[in-house]
């Protein structure tokens, strides 16, 4: 619990774009004691959580136990659509960025065989799936989703996930967004 309440108050610092210095001033404590807490040494009270809270302009329970994120599925022909006036050009909004994030775009050319399962990657991360050409069995590895061309996951990236091509060929984009 203190090593996700250490990485909590890290994130939601750098995602106000405070220095550590001024998050310590506005929460009145000081910036020793901010350090331990970020570096998962410390054993923070309620009082000092909720001022923390307070200085960074989120809910208490963001610290305690951050929102996850949930799995989302649109599939081709579904997803809010914006269409040009001037060419035939369609853009369906996905997933709009969060501020601050931090995102690693990849494509992924797979073959039918051996599942791939990645491990828990850092806390907050969420990855982005979408199938270019192919089949693939993508998402937590308790609950993959069959997906086809143009369908789109997301799904925690902390929490163990996996990637399956079920056709030959198969092409993916996949963006990892660390919060």
């Amino acid at each position: 619990m203190i090593g996700q309440i250490a990485a909590s108050i890290r994130r939601e610092r750098e995602r106000s774009g405070l220095s550590m210095a001024e998050l310590a001033r506005r929460a009145g404590i000081a910036k020793s004691t901010l350090s331990q807490l970020e570096s998962g040494a410390g054993n923070p009270s309620v009082e000092t959580l909720w001022a923390l809270g307070v200085a960074l302009n989120v809910p208490f329970s963001r610290l305690v136990d951050p929102p996850r994120p949930t799995v989302k599925v649109i599939r081709v022909g579904e997803g809010p659509v914006t269409h040009s006036e001037r060419a035939d050009y369609a853009a369906t909004v996905l997933s709009s960025c969060p501020p601050n994030a931090r995102r690693d775009i990849y494509r992924i050319e797979a073959q039918p065989g051996e599942t791939r399962a990645s491990d828990p990657h850092m806390p907050g991360t969420v990855e982005h799936v979408m199938i270019g050409n192919g089949r693939a069995l993508v998402g937590p590895s308790a609950e993959p989703v069959e997906l086809g061309p143009g369908d789109y996951i997301s799904y925690p990236g902390d929490a163990p996930h996996v990637f399956r091509a079920l056709a030959p060929d198969t092409l993916a984009v996949i963006v990892m967004e660390h919060i």
